[in-house]
């Protein structure tokens, strides 16, 4: 190691597997930016359930060993590499991907992945935008393309892409449904831009609905867990109706028949499928609405670094998210 390299603490993961294979080290090598390249000074890093799939070694990719976690983080331009123009040290900035993962006090990342980040919003608030806000505006407006007048449902609303996904609805013109499991929950969807809310775990929830949006059905649902309400879903939908499956946790049996009559599809979504060009689409599109101030993360659960595998833990089980959960490193 070069003489007077800085070090940081980060957490490190040397072998898939459970919470506890999320390790901490204190003698991690700063990163060093170079070409189009900017080191972040972490202020927080958002934590989403893609990162506790991703750790488990069940995921889709897997990154090589060992490797830190965190695409989303929030902070302050530490340093540039030479080809950077549009960032210079001490700008504000959120991130939708890191180079070397953002569970540490600094992150490097590529500049077309870096966005400012307005005075109004804090580096908490910095952080629950990236997976959250860009898979609601693709989910509602590259997949299911939605139109105003249109009648959306955010099954699984109060977590951090289903508050995006209600306010990014709200602020396009769209009627906007949610569910949540929990009083606190349904009050923030409520407060986010949902019109009418409904609690998932009563037995009737989805007759409520139906009573609601009467003989038509709705246009788009936006689904948070796929493997529990696939089949709920199609009954809901209107004629030519789309569900776009955000998130799912296992397997589920469907009747396609049900997607016959009404001609209704069944689209999922997968954020980084996204090209570089509908990247800066979501981008100027999210940076308006933090302008306006329709974009207002919420969040939820903060937690230290150290305590980052409690966060992972209760990600996946907790009782029903209101908001977003955040690692804070400043």
């Amino acid at each position: 190691m070069a003489t007077g390299q800085k070090l940081m603490k980060a957490i490190r993961v040397f072998e898939f597997g459970g919470p506890e294979v999320l390790k901490l080290h204190s003698d991690v090598a700063v990163p060093f930016p170079k070409g189009n390249q900017v080191l972040i000074k972490v202020h927080a890093c958002g934590i989403n359930p893609v990162e506790t799939y991703i750790r488990s070694g069940t995921y889709s990719r897997k990154p090589l060993l060992p490797y830190t976690p965190g695409t989303d983080v929030a902070g302050i331009i530490e340093a540039i590499g030479d080809n950077v123009s549009t960032f210079k040290k001490g700008d504000r900035v959120f991130t939708t991907s890191t180079i070397t993962g953002g569970y540490a006090e600094y992150a490097l990342a590529s500049d077309h992945t870096v966005y400012a980040l307005p005075e109004k919003l804090s580096f908490q608030q910095g952080a629950a935008i990236g997976i959250p806000y860009f898979t609601a505006y693709r989910a509602l407006l590259h997949s299911a393309h939605v139109k105003a007048g249109d009648s959306v449902l955010v099954h699984g609303a109060s977590g951090g892409v289903g508050l995006a996904a209600c306010q990014i609805a709200r602020a396009y013109g769209l009627r906007v449904l949610g569910t949540a499991g929990t009083e606190e929950g349904q009050n923030i969807v409520l407060q986010n831009g949902a019109h009418e809310v409904f609690n998932h775990r009563e037995v009737n929830y989805i007759d409520a609905i139906k009573k609601s949006v009467g003989e038509k059905g709705i246009d788009v649902i936006i689904e948070m867990l796929a493997n529990v309400n696939l089949n709920k879903d199609l009954s809901l939908l209107s004629y030519g109706g789309r569900v776009i499956i955000v998130g799912n946790r296992g397997s589920i049996e469907i009747n396609p028949r049900d997607t016959m009559a009404k001609e209704s599809s069944i689209i999922g979504v997968a954020l980084y499928s996204s090209t570089k060009e509908e990247f800066k689409q979501y981008a100027a599109a999210l940076q308006a609405g933090m302008e306006i101030g329709w974009l207002r993360p919420v969040i939820s659960a903060q937690y230290p670094l150290d305590k980052v595998a409690q966060a992972h833990e209760d990600i996946i089980h907790s009782s029903g998210a209101t908001g977003k959960m955040i690692l804070l490193l400043v």
